[in-house]
């Protein structure tokens, strides 16, 4: 299985976990320099994996507005407040 497919598959949780350790890796600063480039581009992969499944996320949540005629579905929008 090539590395792309198991990150596809991994979960938000564990992208995010291998993301933090990448990052104190770096911080560490006792990378070599081709290693932490390595390091980066998978960082920067997992990053975009996270983004991608909040997003993903964000769609599928609805709020539920209590109105006069009762409960109305709603698709959640960041930021708005009725």
């Amino acid at each position: 299985m090539e590395q792309a497919d198991t990150e596809q598959t991994l979960s938000f949780e564990e992208a995010m976990e291998k993301l933090e350790a990448i990052v104190s890796r770096l911080e560490s600063g006792d990378v070599p320099l081709e290693t932490a480039i390595e390091l980066f581009q998978e960082g920067m992969k997992l990053s975009q994996l996270c983004g991608g499944k909040l997003e993903q996320v964000e769609r599928k949540i609805e709020m539920l507005i209590e109105t006069e005629q009762g409960l109305q579905r709603k698709p959640f929008t960041p930021g708005q407040e009725d």
